[in-house]
């Protein structure tokens, strides 16, 4: 079948809309009509380079929509039904997903790579060239074939346009504070970067009962939506938090911190271990640039107070389960997921809406690819 899709083509140079040709299912494959798609922040990684991942390349990966075809050997899924899709493929078989450890799926191997994870090949073509998808999704499209282990069937009464936030930045925001930094009721937490993953690292420590929960970033729009999402302080850099932190409880610092800004450093993470105290855990959410190999922290404080840093990967959560959970905590009233969406575009906008994002004008903004 023939449908549009954004490319990008080369690094540096923006996304473009394209007509491509897209082949049917193969044997563990479903095509899904997306409806809702977020724009997040790793996308624009592969555009500026700091992940290095070959190209072409469609877009996106924090997607949603209906299911129109299952290809052989599918069992879980049939057409119609409304699916969220899981940016790490969760397979529930391998020693991982045995070990409640989804987010670390084995499958997760084939993510960088970009073609269908059955037989290494390509279902999506542009001029000529066969397409990688992002994250194995390509959810930058109108329509996209993808492998079923990165697929979550929901229920039909969540609007789609809003389901699609759980895919990336709710559940890893979220899990980044609750699961990979397990703050607990009366913690005190720091968020460093209120984007769309840090809004939701705020609001899964407000959900834990985070004590004092300190969000931290340059721009003013966001420092007030942090507090809207239940942070109980906002400030515009991180000497600012590591003083307030140290005033607020009384030189015992912070629980958790997570590093949650649109590109990570080195210098940020030795910043951010300053501000946890005894046992205290960093947790580095956020990309850094491929090639960057140092980090400036003091070793001897990992040794004399135990201070930990932990990496999160998908906020450590196990999607098959936790996505249809999260969207229950939305149906309830317990999770605001339509707060998140600043702004909403179409297809052809998508350059506008990364335009938005690095502008700092935007929480969240979500593509409608169908117009």
């Amino acid at each position: 079948m023939d449908t549009q899709a954004a490319v990008l083509w080369d690094r540096g140079k923006d996304w473009t809309i394209e007509e491509i040709q897209l082949d049917p299912p193969k044997t563990g494959e479903v095509l899904v009509k997306i409806v809702g798609s977020g724009l997040c922040h790793s996308d624009e990684h592969i555009r500026s380079g700091d992940l290095p991942w070959p190209l072409p390349i469609i877009g996106g990966h924090e997607g949603s929509g209906i299911v129109e075809e299952v290809g052989e050997g599918v069992t879980g899924l049939k057409a119609g039904d409304h699916v969220v899709f899981s940016f790490t493929p969760a397979c529930g078989r391998c020693r991982s997903c045995s070990r409640g450890m989804q987010s670390l799926c084995e499958l997760g191997r084939y993510m960088a790579d970009g073609y269908q994870m059955s037989d290494g090949t390509s279902r999506h073509h542009c001029r000529g060239e066969d397409l990688r998808l992002l994250l194995l999704l390509g959810a930058f499209s109108q329509h996209t074939v993808v492998n079923e282990a990165n697929v979550i069937k929901i229920d039909d009464d969540i609007p789609l346009d809003i389901a699609c936030l759980v895919g990336c930045g709710v559940i890893t925001g979220w899990g980044s504070m609750v699961n990979t930094g397990e703050l607990k009721a009366g913690d005190t937490a720091v968020v460093v970067g209120v984007g769309g993953i840090g809004i939701n690292a705020v609001q899964g420590g407000a959900a834990a009962g985070a004590e004092f929960l300190v969000a931290v970033d340059p721009v003013e729009f966001k420092r007030e939506q942090a507090l809207a999402f239940g942070a109980t302080h906002a400030v515009a850099s991180s000497e600012e938090a590591t003083a307030l932190v140290q005033e607020l409880t009384k030189g015992q610092m912070a629980d958790v911190v997570v590093n949650t800004m649109g590109l990570g450093t080195g210098e940020q993470i030795g910043i951010s271990m300053s501000m946890v105290g005894k046992r205290g855990r960093v947790v580095v959410t956020n990309l850094h640039n491929a090639m960057e190999t140092e980090v400036s922290l003091n070793p001897i404080e990992l040794v004399l107070y135990e201070k930990q840093l932990r990496g999160s990967l998908y906020g450590s959560a196990n999607p098959r389960v936790d996505i249809p959970r999260f969207l229950d905590l939305y149906r309830h009233g317990k999770l605001n997921l339509d707060g998140l969406v600043t702004k909403r575009y179409q297809l052809d906008q998508i350059n506008d809406g990364y335009g938005d994002m690095l502008d700092g004008k935007v929480l969240r903004g979500v593509m409608s690819p169908q117009g």
